[in-house]
């Protein structure tokens, strides 16, 4: 009888689809990851459920919203030492490693962490090799937490991960072990200091003159702006958000960023030259994607979808690389246009593996994608959309239509919604709601989102009905003015 199937899950930190050449940009240099796209299935409509690190790994990890696990905004780590000991953010939920955990997979995070305090596993996770910083700070000089040891390592974290990953996975096949690998890389990033940093890479000099023309150099946005002083204003930290008005047109730190793709894609080769010369590629689904998108200029912004205010889910902070590969399973170079998440890799994961997506607290929004993955659409696919929240706005995204509705009560300091026809119009720059003509259109969408939020929430991590997110908001001030001055973030719910 055939043994179980592993599972490797890369993720990269911070990716929009567009950055790699297998998604039609001609300037990054990505050639492990357009020969995987070529062996396996490309999604060219995936995309996060949040545009914030922790919030998405939360998603993934437990096959629900940031409504339902209460994970809504970047695990502020600066707070590290006001936690509770041990503090893990999903502790006690249901989630994807303890499953497979329970069912007899060897499980490892190898990789960035983000989702609470990374010197002690997180339940579900028997093997353990982390960064000590969420928010990364470099590349380069990072201090480890390696299953109980803890040491300073000088080299590029990305190449320490991959070594890591490689040995963890030749452990397993010798031990006859199947296996659930989550390989978040904390690279490409796109934050300062980490790109902001002189050190060379072996693909610096590649970028040295890119003209990186692959990403549009825009005036500063208002949003940016009125984002960057409401993050001001809200923190008592003295973390500096000055990069998000000045990264946009920083030509060093856009092609230190792209170099940094390239190293992700060294370490993909590395991982599939493994799985070939451990013999088990044919029964490993090989996963590559990332947490969210990430907005390099686009519509004059830099960053998540929170570094603007109102949020902003374009596509460049809200569309992610998804490719998938198993030989003998997945046709080779398939492309999919359906609307997914990456969200859906919970439930998808879970049935590859023979077990099943189901928790008694919440309903999943978490769909399985095997069937799309063999060739074949389900009959009970239902709406072909994918839902999406940042806090104050909640997103539906159909293959012809986006609507950002933002939360509508009466202190929202007359923020408005917006519609979008990204058939028509894919820059996303002419915003059509309340035009007449789409009226209809825009109450058929409204009404889908605000159905898909009814059926998947939580009360007490529903923000918009006065719930409290997990650790962090960056929405203090506006949530305060909503639900009076007592309103916090929590750690745990009741």
């Amino acid at each position: 009888m055939k043994s179980k199937p592993n599972v490797v899950l890369i993720f990269t930190d911070n990716q929009q689809a567009s950055t790699l050449a297998c998604y039609g940009n001609s300037e990054v240099h990505t050639p492990n990851l357009d020969r995987l796209a070529g062996q396996g299935m490309k999604f060219d409509n995936a995309f996060c459920p949040n545009a914030f690190c922790s919030p998405c790994r939360a998603s993934v990890l437990t096959g629900k919203l940031p409504s339902q696990h209460g994970v809504h905004s970047w695990i502020d780590d600066r707070n590290m030492p006001e936690w509770p000991v041990g503090w893990h953010a999903l502790n006690g939920m249901q989630t994807l490693p303890g499953l497979l955990q329970d069912d007899g997979y060897a499980t490892a995070l190898i990789g960035k962490y983000h989702l609470g305090e990374p010197t002690t596993p997180a339940e579900g996770f028997d093997h353990w090799v982390t960064l000590e910083d969420g928010h990364v700070r470099s590349f380069y000089r990072n201090r480890i937490f390696d299953n109980g040891k803890t040491y300073q390592q000088p080299g590029h974290s990305v190449d320490f991960f991959t070594d890591k990953a490689k040995e963890f996975m030749a452990e397993q096949v010798a031990a006859d072990n199947p296996f659930f690998l989550f390989l978040p890389y904390p690279a490409p990033y796109g934050h300062w200091p980490a790109t902001k940093e002189t050190d060379e890479n072996r693909h610096t000099r590649r970028y040295a003159d890119c003209p990186m023309n692959s990403v549009p150099r825009e005036a500063l946005s208002k949003k940016a702006v009125d984002g960057f002083l409401m993050n001001q204003s809200g923190s008592t930290a003295d973390l500096d958000f000055s990069m998000l008005m000045r990264a946009p047109n920083d030509l060093a730190t856009l092609r230190n960023y792209y170099s940094q793709i390239s190293m992700v894609d060294d370490g993909v080769g590395e991982i599939m030259a493994s799985l070939e010369a451990l013999g088990i590629e044919d029964n490993t689904l090989l996963i590559f994607t990332t947490d969210h998108g990430l907005s390099v200029g686009q519509h004059g912004f830099w960053g998540h979808g929170g570094s603007s205010f109102p949020s902003n889910l374009h596509r460049a902070a809200h569309s992610i690389p998804l490719i998938v590969r198993q030989q003998g399973l997945v046709p080779e170079a398939e492309v999919s246009n359906l609307m997914v998440s990456n969200m859906d890799l919970y439930s998808t994961i879970l049935n590859h593996t023979g077990l099943a997506a189901t928790d008694s607290k919440t309903s999943l929004p978490s769909r399985n994608l095997m069937p799309v993955l063999k060739g074949d659409i389900p009959a009970d696919w239902g709406d072909d959309a994918v839902y999406s929240e940042q806090e104050e706005t909640r997103v539906i995204r159909t293959r012809k239509w986006a609507l950002f509705k933002r939360y509508d009560g009466p202190t929202n300091r007359g923020i408005g919604d917006e519609l979008y026809d990204v058939e028509n119009d894919p820059q996303e720059t002419t915003n059509l709601s309340g035009v007449a003509e789409h009226a209809d259109t825009e109450a058929e969408l409204g009404a889908m989102l605000t159905e898909f939020f009814r059926r998947h929430v939580r009360t007490e991590a529903d923000l918009w009905s006065g719930g409290a997110p997990i650790q962090n908001s960056m929405r203090m001030s506006f949530w305060k003015d909503a639900w009076g001055e007592d309103w916090a973030p929590v750690y745990e719910y009741d």
